[in-house]
């Protein structure tokens, strides 16, 4: 190797080295923001029957469904707008309810919010304010975002997420195994992760 190469790769070296360090942390940031993405909530164990102690009025002769949403949690709105999409193909067949937690200890209204306007403006949706997540904690959900189906004889039918990944609208298995259990009585599955921030979390 000539000293006039040596000399060139010794100049570029350093920036050489830069490049590589910017790859590595762009790679790394990349691959941080997939995994909070595709990193789901907690699991959480729902009644197979709706619970009689609940305040949460239902319609008769429909299926309820029930969201659970954290009022500061942007990832919920994609979840809501999932809903919407329900309610637009199934809106006769459902009863649909948006629960809003209020966090214990939190100032006067703290639980208000993009989420819980955003559900306001989907038509026939409820949207009700979850005092200290009293009923969260009756259905056993813990993420924002999470979805309970309910027949019109309160049996469970769907306990999960209806979004495909954190703060991701469009075609996912949730939504699709609600809207099989609405359109055929079947899905291949009566559940799906949960994508949202933890409803127990008054800083998401």
């Amino acid at each position: 190797m000539s000293a006039m190469n040596r000399a060139s790769l010794r100049a570029a070296a350093p920036w050489l080295l830069l490049g590589a360090l910017w790859l590595a942390v762009v790679g790394g940031g990349m691959h941080r923001l997939w995994r909070y993405a595709s990193d789901p909530g907690a699991e959480a164990a729902a009644p197979a029957h709706w619970p009689p102690e609940s305040r949460i009025a239902r319609a008769p002769g429909r299926a309820t469904l029930v969201m659970f949403a954290h009022p500061h949690c942007p990832c919920t709105r994609a979840s809501v707008g999932e809903l919407a999409w329900l309610v637009a193909h199934f809106g006769p067949q459902i009863d649909p309810h948006v629960l809003v937690l209020r966090a214990p200890s939190t100032p006067p209204g703290w639980e208000e919010g993009d989420i819980g306007r955003l559900a306001a403006d989907v038509p026939g949706v409820h949207v009700e304010v979850d005092a200290g997540g009293v009923e969260a904690a009756r259905f056993g959900a813990k993420t924002s975002g999470h979805v309970l189906l309910y027949d019109a004889g309160g049996r469970l039918l769907f306990s999960g997420g209806i979004t495909g990944a954190r703060g991701h609208a469009g075609d996912n298995l949730g939504r699709a195994r609600v809207a099989s259990l609405l359109a055929t009585g079947t899905a291949d599955r009566a559940d799906s992760p949960v994508f949202g921030c933890a409803l127990e979390d008054s800083r998401p």
